[in-house]
């Protein structure tokens, strides 16, 4: 069986076609970065614009990747939840129009499950039950995932999602949108104990929750101290450097420790991580090392597989082996629905 994938949660308008044996015959992507950079983060109704502007292209492109006429689909699947609420109804929008003229079945796509899928499709064989931790622009959350289908929330953010919190504090650094990438290049070159940020929850292990928004404050503070005159010139390369290393090392610990707890918690020995941060090498590395240590099998998709992307919706297939199929009344939900 053929299955369109359209993912479109975000600033991203993706598609891919894959089959019922998890092949990817086709896959497009188109990035909206260069709209979102002069306004150092996603503007809602500029991303639903340029989703209206750009799913057919994408679908079109996708489709010829594949060598497929829209006739040979035999279905099709959306993500309908979470994500922006514009931005979700131009992709159910495009789905369910296909599905009425293809006469061929909807299937709807959690987002968030299908980033903790996207380490199904990396390692080529069964990686559920497992903790999933899915770290992105939106979400930073840890679930106890017994299928591919049936996640249990374990904890979340509080507050900023990490990649948030690394777009909010490269805008005071200088550094372009997007912050993650732009902030993992500066943090190379820098010192991780230059500063000494704070590790929110870090010392209870037993909450199994994140808060970046007072690391972001810290950084601010750092750079622009309370009662001093504001600064009129850029920082300095080797300033930025080390406040870049040390604002992603904060990070770097709350998650990995948290993912650990949660390792230790379940009684689990898989970790599968997905979301845009988790490109970030620094994080990856740090999360091999430790699981190496203990005995965890961890998995992380290569960097393509992170951001978002609509290859991870061959979830799709776990929906069809299970008959779950989508009515034309589907909506989307803007909220993660745990």
């Amino acid at each position: 069986m053929n299955i369109l994938t359209i993912e479109t949660t975000c600033d991203e308008t993706a598609a891919a076609v894959v089959t019922d044996q998890l092949a990817v015959l086709g896959s497009s992507v188109a990035s909206q970065d260069e709209l979102h950079r002069p306004f150092g983060g996603v503007v809602p109704e500029i991303a639903s614009r340029a989703h209206v502007e750009r799913i057919l292209p994408v679908i079109d492109a996708t489709l010829a990747q594949a060598g497929l006429k829209p006739s040979q689909l035999d279905a099709v699947a959306v993500a309908h939840t979470p994500g922006l609420a514009g931005s979700l109804l131009v992709g159910l929008s495009a789905a369910k129009a296909l599905a009425i003229a293809l006469r061929i079945p909807l299937i709807a796509i959690d987002h968030l499950q299908a980033h903790v899928y996207a380490c199904r499709l990396a390692a080529g064989r069964e990686v559920f039950p497992c903790i999933g931790l899915i770290v992105s622009g939106g979400h930073t959350s840890l679930y106890r995932c017994l299928s591919p289908l049936d996640f249990t929330l374990l904890g979340g953010t509080i507050d900023d999602a990490a990649g948030e919190a690394f777009d909010k504090v490269a805008a005071l650094m200088g550094l372009p949108y997007p912050g993650g990438p732009a902030i993992e290049a500066a943090a190379r070159s820098g010192n991780p104990r230059a500063f000494s940020f704070p590790r929110p929850f870090l010392s209870d292990r037993s909450r199994l929750e994140f808060s970046f928004s007072g690391l972001k404050t810290a950084v601010r503070y750092q750079i622009q101290p309370p009662g001093e005159p504001a600064r009129t010139e850029p920082l300095a390369a080797e300033y930025v450097a080390d406040l870049a290393a040390s604002f992603q090392e904060a990070v770097i610990d709350c998650l990995a420790a948290k993912s650990l707890a949660a390792i230790s918690e379940s009684g689990l020995r898989r970790l599968c991580v997905g979301g845009g941060v988790a490109a970030n090498r620094a994080l990856r590395r740090r999360l091999e090392a430790e699981c190496a240590g203990r005995d965890i099998e961890l998995h992380i998709p290569p960097p393509a597989l992170c951001t978002d992307n609509a290859v991870m919706g061959a979830i799709a297939v776990e929906q069809l082996k299970a008959g779950r199929f989508a009515s034309l009344e589907l909506d989307a939900f803007p909220a993660a629905r745990r």
